[in-house]
């Protein structure tokens, strides 16, 4: 964070584009489904595998995201109807975000997913 520090702001919250933007994609199951989708995986049976999210969750955070122009929700069958999801060009520019994030995981973590749980 090489940017001129600003003053305290005392008596209101420090208007900041980091907590906007963590407004959008600041919570573990919105991250994860990012994850996902730009590993390709666009089907909400497949993103709730792949993620853990209980179900109703899943879809809070999917709606959201699509809210926020984060993801689209496109139709791949009429009937039954069913939805898959995709990055928008805004959702693809997370991209290098999320790279940043796994690689500090992978840094701070010394490789415990490699080890398994901690005893």
């Amino acid at each position: 964070m090489s940017q001129k520090i600003e003053s305290t702001n005392l008596g209101a919250p420090r208007v900041c584009p980091i907590a906007d933007a963590l407004d959008v994609v600041g919570e573990r199951w919105s991250l994860l489904v990012l994850r996902e989708l730009g590993f390709g995986v666009h089907r909400f049976k497949d993103i709730q595998i792949n993620t853990g999210a209980p179900r109703e969750t899943l879809a809070l955070r999917l709606r959201k995201l699509e809210e926020c122009g984060v993801i689209e929700r496109r139709r791949y069958h009429d009937h039954p109807p069913r939805d898959e999801y995709v990055l928008t060009a805004r959702g693809r520019e997370l991209g290098p975000v999320l790279t940043a994030l796994r690689e500090w995981g992978e840094r701070i973590s010394g490789g415990a997913a490699e080890r398994g749980p901690a005893a």
